[in-house]
C-alpha cells in the first residue's frame, strides 16, 4: 500500500511542480483514499508540500519575483498563526469538518480555473492591516488542517489587484512554503511524546518520491499535459474525496 502511495505521490509532485504548484490538497486528498488515520495526514502532506513549494520559491526568488514590501504583512501574522493552528488538539469529527471545506475549495477553484489576466499597473489597494488579518486567518486554518493555504491565498490576491500573476504565484509559493514549515513543526511537537509520530514516520517512502517527482517537474519540465486539464481532472479527483468526507462527517454528527 505504501509503495502505491509513493508512485501516486511521485505524478503528483512531477506534474504539480511543472506547473509551479505545491500539490498539498491532492496529496491530503490521497491520504484520505488510503485511509490514513486523520491526526498524521497533516504531517505527511506538509513534508511533501514543503520539498515541492521549496524549489519553486528558489526560482521565484532568483527571478526577483517575490515583491517583500506587500507580502511581508502576510507572512508576518501567518506562520505565527499556522503554528497555533497545529497545535491544537482537535477531533476527528472537527478535523474532517475543516478538511471537506477546504477540499472543496481548493477542487471547486481547480475545476473552474481558467487563466487569469496579468494585474498589470496593480492599484495599492492592499493596505497593511487587511493583509495582515488575511494572513492570520489562512494561517490559522492551514494549520489546523495540515495545507499550506495557497489554494485561499491566491484568489484573494487577484481580487485585491495585489500584483501581476506571476508576482501572486511566487506571493502564494513562498506563503505556502513558511506556513508548512510553521504547521509541520507544532503537529510533530504536538504528537512528539505520542506512538502516533512514529506511525507517520512509516510513510517515507513517499518522501524520496516527492522530492525526485518534483525536481523532475520544476528542473526539466518534461510533462507535456495541459495545465488547464491538469487541474480539471486534480479538481475532481478531490471533489470526490470531499464529498466523501462530508458524508462521513454528516453520519459523525448525526
Amino acid at each position: 500500500m505504501k509503495l502505491i502511495l509513493a508512485a501516486l505521490f511521485f505524478i503528483t509532485a512531477g506534474l504539480y511542480a511543472s506547473v509551479g504548484f505545491g500539490g498539498g490538497s491532492t496529496y491530503t486528498a490521497l491520504l484520505i483514499l488510503m485511509g490514513t488515520p486523520h491526526f498524521i495526514v497533516p504531517i505527511v502532506s506538509l513534508s511533501c508540500n514543503i520539498l515541492v513549494v521549496t524549489g519553486n520559491s528558489f526560482r521565484y526568488a532568483k527571478e526577483k519575483l517575490i515583491v517583500w514590501p506587500k507580502l511581508w504583512p502576510l507572512l508576518m501574522t501567518s506562520v505565527p498563526a499556522a503554528w497555533m493552528g497545529g497545535r491544537l488538539h482537535i477531533s476527528e469529527t472537527v478535523f474532517i469538518g475543516l478538511l471537506w471545506v477546504a477540499l472543496a475549495v481548493a477542487g471547486l477553484r481547480l475545476l473552474f480555473f481558467k487563466a487569469l489576466p496579468e494585474c498589470r499597473n496593480a492599484e495599492p489597494s492592499h493596505k497593511v492591516w487587511l493583509l495582515g488579518v488575511i494572513g492570520a486567518a489562512i494561517g490559522f486554518y492551514a494549520g489546523l488542517v495540515g495545507i499550506g493555504g495557497g489554494i485561499f491565498l491566491a484568489p484573494i490576491l487577484y481580487a485585491m489587484r495585489w500584483g501581476s500573476s506571476r508576482q501572486i504565484a511566487a506571493a502564494c509559493s513562498l506563503f505556502i512554503l513558511l506556513n508548512s514549515l510553521s504547521g509541520i513543526a507544532a503537529h510533530i511537537s504536538k504528537l512528539a511524546g505520542m506512538d502516533s509520530l512514529t506511525d507517520a514516520l512509516a510513510y517515507w517512502p513517499v518522501i524520496p518520491s516527492v522530492l525526485i517527482g518534483g525536481y523532475i517537474g520544476n528542473h526539466l519540465g518534461v510533462f507535456k499535459i495541459s495545465e488547464l486539464w491538469l487541474k480539471r481532472l486534480t479538481g475532481v479527483l478531490i471533489l470526490t474525496v470531499a464529498i466523501r468526507l462530508a458524508w462521513r462527517w454528516l453520519m459523525l454528527v448525526s
